[in-house]
């Protein structure tokens, strides 16, 4: 990690800058597969499972069978670590639940608001060098929660199918669908609907630079996504109350997941950084995946500044996917933030938690999109729809203001709407 000492305000805009892929080779590649799924299905979800995944692929969904006898080919051990996290995950969602808002604006004119779930949803589950059972459980659960009639699920085999952890998470969530089908071809699929898989309303999921285009290209095509997503980060901000060890094996956490992640490391004691430095060296040589986190670590930075209060508008100006707060005077830093996806506070509270088991959602905001996003959550499977029903007491009242605005705008039908009905009470 490079390390910065009081770095200017004028510098922040470079510091906080990700290591985001030039997508511009890729969106050609997104257009004909897009193309060739909309006009060809199934078949052409094949060809290019067969092109990119190297396999071929002859029954797209996978059997209910496959599902449900899933739990037998897992230990007793991961059964169980995955059923708490479903209990965990299932709570702290369930709790996000809100009453029908109804209010009578003035007498006789009541509204009320009332949330539907989004009817059929899509999950996108990555495959490569890690099978994400995790995200399953993420984004199946909210869906299954809020009532969504149908829930695709699609992710990439491997040479044996789909493994028994996402089978088996998928099962426990009502997915009703899963398609072992990958990249951007899920994605077409899901946008457009083949043979196999059905349309859906709203993608969810992470993905490659391929997947984060190709959700990017469904939007135009009336399908919704859950927000721009790339690479994973973490930002730590620590002080002398802080475990060095602890906070290494935190940066490490998020540097495994890619050479593109990045973690940063915000202090207000500078000498727990050589400290921190030693610890992620010494963990690192212990890494299966460390090649990867050693990339990352190369995309990163350690920074110390004076004042926690700079310190702090630092932060909100990189505005950090995962944030870690490991410091004595934590409200600062807890209180103050405007701009994160997840926030994790004190040293016993590890970013891992939320990626797999406290309950809170994983699938949150990066580039600096924590700005104006926020992660999912269960809301992100609704839609509000308002209600209103006026009396005849209550146009009265109300339809003299409507009718000036109307008339002001130069919308005389609209106007028309109201005058027909205070003619018709007036004389009656």
């Amino acid at each position: 990690m490079r390390s910065i000492t009081n770095p200017p305000r004028d510098t922040w805009e470079a510091l906080t800058k990700r290591p985001v892929a030039d997508f511009s080779a890729v969106e050609p590649i997104v257009d004909e597969v897009f193309n060739a799924v909309k006009a060809n299905g199934d078949s052409a979800v094949r060809k290019f499972t067969k092109t990119y995944d190297k396999i071929m692929v002859d029954d797209i969904i996978i059997l209910q069978d496959a599902l449900s006898n899933a739990k037998n080919e897992l230990s007793t051990t991961l059964v169980g670590a995955i059923d708490l996290a479903y209990d965990n995950i299932y709570a702290f969602h369930k709790a996000q639940e809100t009453s029908l808002v109804q209010v009578s604006t003035m007498k006789g004119v009541d509204c009320w608001q009332a949330k539907k779930p989004i009817e059929k949803v899509g999950i996108y589950i990555p495959g490569g060098t890690a099978p994400l059972f995790s995200t399953v459980l993420m984004l199946a659960i909210p869906a299954q929660i809020v009532g969504c009639k149908q829930i695709v699920l699609c992710t990439p085999p491997n040479s044996s199918g789909i493994p028994a952890a996402i089978r088996y998470s998928a099962y426990k969530c009502g997915v009703t669908i899963i398609a072992q089908i990958g990249g951007i071809q899920a994605i077409a699929a899901m946008t457009f609907g083949t043979e196999s898989v059905p349309k859906v309303y709203k993608i969810f999921g992470p993905g490659n630079q391929f997947v984060t285009v190709a959700k990017q290209k469904a939007t135009q095509f009336q399908t919704a996504i859950d927000m721009p997503a790339g690479p994973s980060e973490l930002l730590v901000v620590a002080d002398d109350s802080a475990n060095p060890a602890y906070v290494a094996a935190d940066l490490l956490s998020q540097a495994e997941h890619g050479v593109d992640s990045q973690v940063i490391l915000v202090t207000t004691a500078k000498k727990i950084i050589k400290k921190i430095q030693s610890e992620l060296e010494k963990q690192l040589t212990l890494l299966p995946r460390k090649d990867i986190a050693q990339q990352a670590l190369d995309n990163s930075l350690s920074i110390f500044f004076d004042d926690e209060s700079t310190a702090l508008d630092f932060i909100n100006t990189y505005g950090p996917e995962h944030y870690i707060v490991c410091t004595q005077n934590e409200e600062i830093f807890v209180d103050g933030i405007q701009n994160a996806g997840s926030v994790f506070i004190g040293n016993y509270t590890p970013e891992s938690a939320g990626d797999y088991a406290s309950g809170t959602n994983h699938t949150l905001p990066t580039n600096g999109y924590t700005k104006q996003y926020s992660g999912v959550n269960l809301d992100a499977f609704t839609k509000a729809i308002t209600y209103q029903r006026i009396s005849a007491d209550g146009i009265k009242k109300l339809g003299p203001s409507i009718e000036a605005m109307a008339e002001a705008e130069g919308l005389f039908a609209h106007k028309n709407a109201v005058t027909l009905r205070l003619k018709d009470l007036n004389n009656g």
